[in-house]
């Protein structure tokens, strides 16, 4: 966290959560997600003094690994992919509790052995250690683990009290909706669904909690946020890489699956809901169901609501780079999208006629995800003529790399004849509140520790946002037909730049 004497916008943030003692288990402990992402959360979370005393890691895999050889990968982890340097202070104090449970993810005994460490940890302390669980592991063995945690008696630990256990699940929910609901039905047949978080990465980041700060704290844009001023709204998620090593996952996923149905979601819900009643978890989960609710069923034939492409050859940094149809372990007749545009309607009072328009792809002109509200033009009055260049007014959140907010106004341009021309307003976290911002992870890890499920998601919008594609993932599979291209380095299909010229609209360069 930045120094608050040098950024006094941070003066009086309380630094005390309340968690209670706690014991997180990674499960996949071995994980690129766990070295990347989930060690330096917990590392900056001890540096900012947001553990709890009684703080216990624990990792579980397959491979044997002996306590100090956890703790020394671990170690390197932090130094490699830390925002903060590793502190020998900071580290000891994790370390010296820090352990490891090998065992198959579909083995009674190891899951026997992992409830008996937590009984001895609990000794040890003298009190009550709330479990909280981490599975961060592919989704074919989330099923084992699950049953495994409720066969050993562990899903129901402390259950009754103010330290029951919880659970963290990566994505993906499911690949449609059929697998969403099995996986809903064996997470509740084994947690009760206060104990499960669903874990979304983009929830955390600031620029999207921010969204929520923006909307319901400023009363100059909530009055705004309607069928009356808005005229359409954009959501991207660029990437400039290509699927790389990792063309055999790929081909089993796809843009719409791998960022559309989840992430970029996410990001219209709370775009789009309407105000909860409170800052409760439910309510404003609530809100983000009955969005997701209201949103119409696409229309899948060609010219209608959804467009997908492959990206082909193309420069990127000033270098050639292959199509996706010849990256390694990409068959050469594969029907996987590497973009994803979407066009929703959403059936409410507040949002009917406003076009939201949804994009993700890899190999694009560069990495961004941003939310653009475009407002409707002013009355062609005043300045209808003379050659004025009145613009649309934007309201941007750049989500990521670089984590703010831009305004988008017509201003004036010096001189003595009246020229106008469109200005920019920018506020950026890094400018305000310093660059060591905390990571998503951190967040979420402290808000699952504390109880807080406000940016978790709940059984029910994982489930209503696979009933809305999966009809369009059963009109792709196995067929190429409708698949357009677009050259790498490019912001995607000419098929695309069509679905919005039909309603008079262009996607913005972000």
């Amino acid at each position: 966290m930045a120094d608050s004497s040098r950024h006094p916008f941070l003066q009086g943030l309380s630094k005390h959560r309340g968690a209670p003692p706690t014991a997180v288990v990674i499960f996949g402990a071995s994980g690129d997600l766990t070295k990347r992402k989930l060690i330096p959360a917990v590392y900056n979370l001890a540096a900012d003094n947001l553990l709890p005393p009684d703080f216990h890691l624990i990792g579980y895999g397959r491979k044997e690994i002996a306590h100090e050889a956890f703790r020394e990968l671990a170690a390197e982890a932090i130094k490699e992919f830390s925002r903060r340097e590793l502190s020998d202070d900071v580290w000891d104090r994790i370390a010296e509790r820090t352990t490891y449970v090998a065992g198959g993810y579909d083995d009674p005994e190891a899951f026997k052995r992992l409830a008996a460490h937590l009984e001895e940890i609990e000794k040890k302390v003298g009190r009550d250690v709330q479990p909280l669980f981490y599975i961060s592991t592919p989704p074919s063995v989330f099923a084992p683990i699950l049953e495994g945690l409720g066969s050993c008696g562990l899903a129901r630990k402390h259950l009754d009290t103010a330290h029951h256990a919880k659970v963290i699940i990566e994505k993906p929910f499911g690949r449609d909706l059929e697998s969403a609901r099995e996986l809903n039905r064996t997470i509740r047949g084994v947690f009760e669904e206060h104990q499960v978080y669903r874990i979304d990465h983009y929830l955390g980041k600031e620029t999207v909690q921010d969204l929520l700060v923006q909307r319901f704290a400023n009363a100059i844009f909530e009055p705004l946020w309607n069928r009356n001023y808005i005229d359409n709204v954009q959501i991207t998620v660029a990437e400039e890489v290509g699927v790389g090593t990792r063309g055999g996952y790929y081909e089993q996923s796809g843009a719409l699956r791998d960022m559309i149905q989840n992430h970029t979601m996410q990001l219209l819900a709370l775009t789009a809901m309407e105000p909860p009643v409170s800052l409760d978890a439910e309510a404003i989960r609530d809100e983000k169901v009955k969005l997701l609710r209201a949103i119409q069923p696409l229309d899948v034939k060609p010219g209608g609501d959804v467009v997908r492409a492959q990206y082909g050859e193309g420069m990127m940094g000033g270098k050639p780079v292959p199509g996706y149809l010849q990256e390694e372990g990409i068959a050469p007749d594969s029907a996987t999208e590497t973009y994803a545009g979407i066009r929703l309607s959403i059936n409410n009072w507040r949002w009917q006629g406003v076009p939201f328009y949804l994009r993700s792809g890899k190999r694009m002109a560069r990495r961004v995800t941003e939310i653009a509200v475009q407002f409707k033009r002013p009355p062609g009055t005043l300045f209808a003529g003379g050659g004025f260049d009145v613009a649309a007014n934007t309201l941007s959140f750049q989500i990521q790399p670089d984590e703010g907010l831009s305004m988008i106004l017509n201003g004036k341009v010096p001189g003595l004849e009246t020229r106008m021309q469109p200005v920019k307003m920018n506020f950026r976290y890094s400018t305000t509140f310093g660059s060591n911002t905390p990571e998503a992870y951190e967040r979420l890890v402290l808000d699952a520790m504390i109880g807080d499920g406000t940016l978790f998601i709940r059984g029910d919008e994982a489930e209503t946002s696979w009933k809305l594609y999966t009809p369009v993932l059963e009109a792709w599979h196995g067929s190429r037909s409708g698949m357009d291209t677009y050259a790498a380095g490019s912001w995607g299909p000419s098929n695309a730049d069509a679905m919005l010229a039909a309603q008079k609209h262009i996607w913005r360069k972000p």
